[in-house]
């Protein structure tokens, strides 16, 4: 993660009363990302993160102007990259991989937000938090997916044809059912069943 991103996304207890740039940028994402994951995105008001955050009012709204652009911007700060594409030197060994960082972003405290957003809000209402993480987490996964099953055909591990667009959303298609439809928590989503039963038997 870039400096300038995991500052924007530490501690906000850890940060003095009279802040400004990143210190308080850093504060305020803290804020905002727990108490959407403790309280929704209903509750989720810009008085509570200021205050959450020991900043004033108009620290926020002469940044943001409203709690969509405010949560918008710490998902954007605070979701983890998923990385480079892992070369454990087999096909099995780098999906575990690249899974096993799609769950830790899943898990993670921008993950536990996003998941409380898609359990209350339809998805109308969730589609601009989704796009964000479209964007910085699944469709960077798949394209890992993507190298990996390619290498993966190179040394003759995958079938012929069998890496498709399809084929490489199956990962991130099933976290986010899961995530909506069975409770909002991807714990169970274990890494090697999702590989061993999932990805391996469709390319192989």
């Amino acid at each position: 993660m870039p400096a300038e991103t995991a500052a924007a996304c530490g501690p906000a207890a850890a940060a003095p009363l009279r802040r400004r740039g990143e210190a308080l940028e850093s504060a305020i994402f803290e804020a905002a990302l727990q108490q959407l994951t403790v309280d929704g995105y209903a509750r989720l008001t810009m008085e509570g993160v200021a205050a959450a955050a020991q900043t004033g009012k108009a620290a926020l709204y002469r940044r943001w102007s409203s709690k969509e652009e405010l949560v918008k911007d710490a998902l954007r700060a605070c979701l983890p990259p998923v990385g480079p594409a892992p070369d454990t030197g087999g096909l099995r060994g780098d999906l575990l991989e690249v899974v096993a960082r799609l769950r830790a972003a899943m898990l993670s405290e921008p993950g536990a937000a996003v998941r409380s957003i898609m359990g209350e809000l339809d998805q109308r209402q969730a589609h601009a938090f989704l796009a964000i993480v479209l964007e910085r987490v699944v469709e960077p996964t798949t394209a890992l997916i993507a190298e990996v099953l390619a290498r993966g055909a190179a040394r003759g591990e995958v079938r012929p044809g069998s890496v498709t667009p399809l084929v490489t959303d199956v990962v991130p298609a099933l976290m986010l059912y899961r995530i909506k439809t069975c409770g909002g928590a991807p714990v169970q989503l274990h890494p090697a069943d999702i590989v061993d039963e999932v990805l391996l038997p469709i390319v192989r």
